[in-house]
């Protein structure tokens, strides 16, 4: 679908529930990107399912959805509101995997919305785990060895190649949700069976753990220009037991 010009009217979706750990910068965000887009001169439409975020103020967005985040509810505000375009990143991974739904869905090029920000092909490639994982072979970058599973058997069959301890990753969950570290048989089942239901597309990475190793994490934006800031950096340390 080609790019559009004639964008006034911006749909903004929300990462839903606060919870321990993850999901309050994403508030943070999404009332900081709301405001900016209006002081743009945009109109801007949010829908977010938590009534007790800043995000969902009425001074935030010039209308404001508090319905459930599905495809379902979406694809009703899109074709009744008729938005120009959708910016779902600063949703956090509910506002990506409902990007991915509405582009495979055929809705948004049915409403002719643009999709701002992260590609749908560039969102695909960093969160399923095999194209990630072939991405970063391609570039040259070094990766633990890891199978792609979507049943317990093939999850136990790569467990026993890898080798114990294994590290279970699901694809398209939030913050790792459903994931774990496995040092036998029975404790891979137990997380592997969590892992295989909580992934919208039933996809779990099942990779060599280095649990104990010291991490440092750089989170970094980078625009169509090539320009990159590092927004912060992050120790964490795994203590191994």
């Amino acid at each position: 679908m080609p790019k559009r010009t004639d964008i006034k009217k911006i749909l903004v979706i929300g990462s839903g529930p606060i919870v321990i750990g993850q999901a309050a910068e994403f508030d943070y965000a999404g009332t900081q990107a709301c405001l900016s887009l209006r002081e743009e001169g945009y109109e801007v439409i949010l829908c977010n399912s938590n009534p007790a975020t800043i995000m969902t103020d009425e001074a935030i967005a010039d209308k404001v959805y508090m319905e459930p985040l599905t495809l379902e509810f979406i694809a009703k505000i899109i074709r009744m509101e008729r938005p120009d375009a959708i910016l779902p990143g600063i949703g956090g991974q509910t506002g990506l995997n409902l990007a991915m739904q509405l582009e495979k869905k055929g809705i948004l090029k049915e409403c002719r919305v643009e999709l701002l920000g992260t590609r749908t092909e560039s969102i695909e490639r960093a969160e399923d785990r095999e194209l990630f994982k072939e991405l970063c072979i391609n570039l040259g970058e070094p990766v633990l060895p890891s199978m792609i599973a979507e049943s317990m058997e093939e999850g136990l069959d790569a467990a026993e190649k890898i080798g114990y301890p294994v590290v279970i990753r699901p694809a398209f969950t939030l913050g790792g949700t459903g994931g774990g570290f496995a040092e036998n048989d029975g404790e891979f089942r137990e997380i592997m069976k969590n892992a295989l239901a909580l992934s919208p597309v039933h996809q779990v990475l099942v990779e060599k753990s280095v649990k104990g190793y010291k991490e440092i994490e750089y989170e970094v934006m980078r625009d169509a220009n090539d320009t990159a800031i590092t927004v912060c950096n992050m120790e964490n340390i795994e203590v191994t037991p």
